[in-house]
């Protein structure tokens, strides 16, 4: 932590009238619809402006949820995130929409609506706004967050950055959207009302019903029930949790069990792993670190960054002097402190991580150390938080993990939840957003329990047209949709086929022919020499190597004058030799390159 954030720390828990983030009362409770002047049902049936759902991102995969809004000439945009490589993406950093419908259609734009500031919902961002010119729109927290990604990408003074509560409306054209209270994993987070000339349909985003939130900020189920009354043309939610059975837990239940951990502590040293994002949880840890009066310091550039934004804009209340500065920790004893730091997941970067594998410069592990992973593995990540494990074990400290204790509650609706949702807003059409195909189907069986028909159920996918006109609402085309993948700074240059070439490359290996030709009598002056890379030890397989070099002697005296000037047909003899060489040998296909110099 650098000395200015541990600065902003301070001043904030000196501040007197430091309070948590509390939304103003609404003017009017009543949902605002949309009212089309008089006419008769037919010709206001007929009337009707359609209006199309697109989502980019979100359906059928876990992350980089993004839905485009569009009707007549105007669009927006509701979050814009990324998701994680999987293992068939080596190398590639992180994965974002394919933006090219938007950008297409940037005449179109009206802004960008986020509901949450979790990297699912805003990490793609960035990347979309160096591409279009459009306002963004979110909570204090959500636009906060945004702006540590601009500033990082440069271009954080071009972009129109709006801050909005809950029941606070944004016009996007012949559309109105509306901000509604939900819980969720981070503070203000928001479900989204859009008012269409079609209907109202309303976006949950990411929620739980949390009847005890640690902030005391409840999701605003009167003004769901109030929508239901008033009539809600369709409903998109939250998919995630569709498979658990009952109701989340209320994040106050980590409370309950970080008292009992802190007291089993007893005199060693705490250190708590979270996600970077969860104000709540480490909003529990501070109080509770107070409670036993210890110093608390914190680990990790997102976890400084994020608590850093939460206390600026007052998510957090902060005793005074009760943050240090990680630089200041050994003038502390072991029972003193307690360190937050980012690793929950096994991030090879993650601080956790370092310290687990001692590399770490300023946290040494010891059997002193009492450490609490208080988040659930990420599918995928579990042996990498395995791995984490058994290293800080092999150290001599404690590990408590989900499995074993409460020390991690979801951030998503479960069954019970997610059919409340459906009974307050009682939708006449159903589309179940953010998870797997599985998540969908299970979320489709909760609205058929539920009393909608199941033709009035759509199990969509990305880059699907919904369209619907107030009375019908089908899949009417589709545009261009899928994943760009980011590598560094490269955005897009990294496709199928490099993909390809990089797994092939981390599973067989690769053997370069090198062949230096005589520019002027196409006389072979130097090689064939053969270099192997992750294919074999060429100490230990040298008759092989001897073998694959004579066989290409062989084949460069087979060919004739014209031959050897015909470079691309000589790169394919050689490589088709070579292959069939390597197989016989060792029934492996390694990638084969040769690389012909003239000399």
């Amino acid at each position: 932590m650098n000395n200015q954030n541990s600065h902003n720390f301070r001043n904030a828990g000196q501040n007197p009238d430091f309070k948590s983030k509390k939304y103003p009362p609404a003017q009017n409770t009543e949902p605002r619809l949309y009212r089309p002047q008089k006419k008769s049902p037919k010709s206001h049936e007929s009337h009707r402006a359609p209006v199309r759902i697109i989502p980019l991102g979100g359906l059928n995969e876990i992350g980089k949820n993004m839905t485009v809004f569009e009707c007549s000439n105007d669009m927006f945009i509701l979050d814009c995130g990324l998701a994680f490589p999987d293992a068939e993406m080596p190398g590639v950093d992180i994965v974002i929409p394919d933006f090219s419908y938007v950008i297409h259609h940037k005449d179109k734009l009206r802004g960008i609506v986020i509901t949450h500031g979790h990297e699912d919902h805003i990490g793609g961002l960035a990347y979309l706004l160096k591409k279009v010119n459009a306002p963004v729109y979110g909570s204090a927290m959500t636009i906060g967050l945004i702006k540590h990604k601009l500033e990082e990408h440069g271009i954080l003074n071009k972009v129109p950055l709006h801050v909005m509560d809950a029941r606070k409306t944004m016009k996007m054209g012949c559309m109105t959207a509306e901000f509604i209270k939900v819980n969720h994993s981070i503070p203000g987070s928001m479900g989204v009302i859009i008012y269409t000339p079609a209907g109202v349909l309303v976006h949950t985003g990411d929620f739980k019903v949390d009847f005890s939130p640690v902030d005391g900020e409840r999701i605003d189920l009167g003004y769901f029930g109030a929508l239901g009354n008033k009539g809600v043309l369709a409903l998109m939610a939250d998919s995630t949790n569709a498979e658990r059975p009952g109701y989340t837990p209320s994040e106050s239940k980590v409370g309950a069990s970080f008292e009992k951990l802190f007291a089993r502590a007893g005199n060693r040293r705490i250190i708590i792993a979270t996600f970077s994002s969860n104000i709540h949880r480490v909003q529990q840890i501070i109080n509770m670190a107070a409670k036993t009066k210890r110093k608390v310091a914190v680990l990790g550039r997102s976890m400084v960054n994020v608590i850093a934004t939460a206390l600026e804009l007052g998510y957090l209340e902060v005793p005074k002097n009760i943050i240090i500065d990680i630089e200041t920790i050994d003038q502390y004893a072991p029972e003193q402190l307690v360190l937050i730091t980012t690793g929950s997941q096994g991030e090879p970067m993650s601080a956790l991580t370092r310290m687990a594998m001692h590399d770490h410069n300023k946290i040494n592990i010891t059997p002193l150390d009492f450490i609490i992973l208080s988040a659930t593995p990420i599918p995928g990540n579990e042996k990498h938080v395995t791995k984490v494990v058994n290293e800080l074990l092999k150290s001599g400290a404690e590990v408590i993990y989900e499995s074993m204790y409460d020390v991690h509650v979801s951030g998503h609706a479960c069954q019970e939840e997610l059919k409340l949702m459906l009974a307050l807003t009682r939708p006449k059409f159903f589309i179940p957003m953010h998870g797997e195909y599985k998540h969908l189907v299970k979320h489709r069986g909760l609205a058929l329990e539920m009393g909608i028909p199941k033709e009035n159920i759509l199990l969509s996918s990305i880059g699907n047209v919904i369209e619907t006109d107030g009375n019908t609402m089908q899949i009417v085309g589709q545009v261009p949709a899928g994943r760009t993948l980011v590598d560094g700074l490269g955005v897009g240059d990294v496709g199928s086929i490099v993909l390809r070439d990089r797994k092939h490359l981390s599973e067989d290996g690769l053997i370069i022919i090198i062949i230096g030709i005589q520019k002027n009598t196409n006389e072979i002056v130097a090689g064939p020499d053969i270099v192997s890379r992750g294919f074999v030890y060429v100490r230990e397989a040298e008759d092989m190597m001897v073998q694959a070099k004579l066989l290409m002697k062989h084949v460069l005296n087979g060919c004739s004058y014209a031959e050897l000037r015909e470079w691309a047909s000589l790169k394919t003899k050689l490589r088709d030799k070579m292959s069939e060489f390597i197989f016989e040998q060792t029934k492996r296909s390694p990638m084969i390159l040769p690389i012909i110099m003239e000399i």
